[in-house]
């Protein structure tokens, strides 16, 4: 891999950019970091780092060419990954997919065109639009989840069991997108899985699948994600055939070197339905693949090797496994708006199985879920080699856990560990 001081422009600056920023400076290139957010932590490390919205395309084009940049890179969310898309377009620069291909992994109405093209199964979907609801939902099964058209992470997503509650939140859901429709798909109750795959010369390479687990204490809207778990239990029933769909859509968009990631349900006798497909790598969890693998794989290698020398990363997943070395659980802990007056119960890296605890909100910090807000309370991630020993420890940490304001009121969202059939 070359050594050169290459001009690398970092779009997005928050802690999950850190451990990029850094690798990137490891290899001698000037980091130049960019989005909207003042100083924040990959800012902080950077060489370089300026306070401009990704969302303007032409102004960070600019800034490309002002700052002499020869490569840029951005991950974790699919806004990111959109920006980056349409300013390396705009810059000259290379990216994994042009605009107008990333379109396909990134809007929701024409990513379901596709998934239809392909053959590839996936819940019932509705588009659904204000004052048609009741129209626009005849055939479908409830309870429902109704989605914005292109808004991001959870924003929007809400488990409503009839149509007269997706009319009452109607409003709300579609305030996320500029779309005048929102979708409502069919609930599907199968085991929900994050897989992510890196396309190397037009054939994805499976990096792990991944059981995504959710809690629900019958107060939220929508179930939330308690735990994700590196490698899934279930990898062995699903790996043949989420493989074969990622290959489809690798094809269809047209990736010969990038991130593939697809979001998805299974259960025994149905196979697979797709959630979603990505043109990116999954945030706030990619890290366990790299405990779980005992260091094998490192995303941020993958993503820096993907900018200047795409042969290198054929060279590091070269025998790759997906049922990796060890088993990784990122155990993430929802808040409710409030005031933190206390935070207990959470472990530090003297445990052996912890590998990072990360406590969003201390004492006298608020807790809110506007748009640019911190995504958790808190985070843990853990590793070992055997799965009862991290069940055992994600159930006493599940318990302990807390954060109160100044009444005395939990503000955690308690989480569950549900244990799915035919798992101990």
């Amino acid at each position: 891999m070359s050594e050169d001081r290459h001009r690398l422009v970092v779009l997005g600056s928050m802690d999950e950019f850190v451990p990029l920023v850094r690798k990137a400076r490891e290899r001698g290139w000037h980091t130049i970091v960019c989005d909207g957010y003042p100083n924040t932590p990959a800012k902080l490390i950077a060489d370089e780092s300026y306070d401009v919205d990704p969302r303007d395309a032409d102004a960070v084009a600019r800034l490309c060419a002002e700052v002499g940049a020869d490569g840029i890179v951005s991950s974790y969310s699919d806004l990111l990954a959109e920006c980056c898309a349409n300013i390396a377009q705009r810059a000259g620069l290379g990216c994994p997919l042009p605009p107008d291909r990333l379109a396909y992994l990134r809007d929701k109405s024409l990513m379901k065109g596709m998934f239809d093209e392909l053959g590839i199964p996936y819940p019932k979907t509705a588009r659904v639009r204000r004052g048609h609801v009741r129209e626009d939902l005849e055939g479908m099964g409830f309870p429902c989840v109704t989605k914005p058209a292109d808004a991001w992470g959870s924003h929007g997503v809400r488990v409503l069991g009839d149509a007269r509650e997706v009319e009452a939140a109607y409003d709300e859901v579609a305030g996320y997108s500029d779309a005048p429709y929102i979708f409502v798909e069919e609930y599907d109750d199968g085991l929900e899985f994050n897989l992510m795959s890196w396309v190397v010369d037009g054939r994805p390479v499976v990096l792990e699948v991944a059981d995504r687990e959710k809690s629900d204490d019958g107060e939220a809207t929508v179930p939330w994600v308690s735990r994700i778990v590196y490698p899934s239990a279930h990898t062995d029933d699903v790996l043949g055939e989420a493989t074969e769909m990622l290959q489809k859509v690798a094809g269809y968009v047209g990736l010969l070197n990038g991130p593939l990631c697809m979001q998805f349900f299974w259960a025994p006798g149905r196979g697979v339905r797709v959630c979603e497909c990505t043109g990116r790598i999954f945030g706030y969890e990619h890290e366990l693949l790299e405990y779980a693998s005992a260091g094998a794989v490192c995303v941020e290698d993958l993503l820096l090797d993907n900018v200047y020398d795409p042969v290198a990363v054929s060279s590091r997943l070269e025998g790759h496994d997906p049922h990796l070395a060890d088993v990784a659980a990122g155990l993430y802990f929802h808040g409710r708006d409030g005031r933190v007056a206390s935070v207990g119960g959470l472990p530090d890296e003297s445990d052996p199985l912890v590998k990072e605890t990360i406590v969003y909100y201390r004492p006298g910090e608020i807790i809110s879920h506007q748009v640019g807000d911190k995504p958790y309370a808190a985070r843990v991630y853990l590793c070992s080699p055997d799965r009862g020993e991290l069940d055992r420890r994600t159930d006493e940490l599940f318990q302990s856990a807390s954060m109160t304001d100044g009444q005395g009121r939990e503000l955690l969202l308690r989480n569950r560990r549900k244990v799915p059939e035919g798992t101990a």
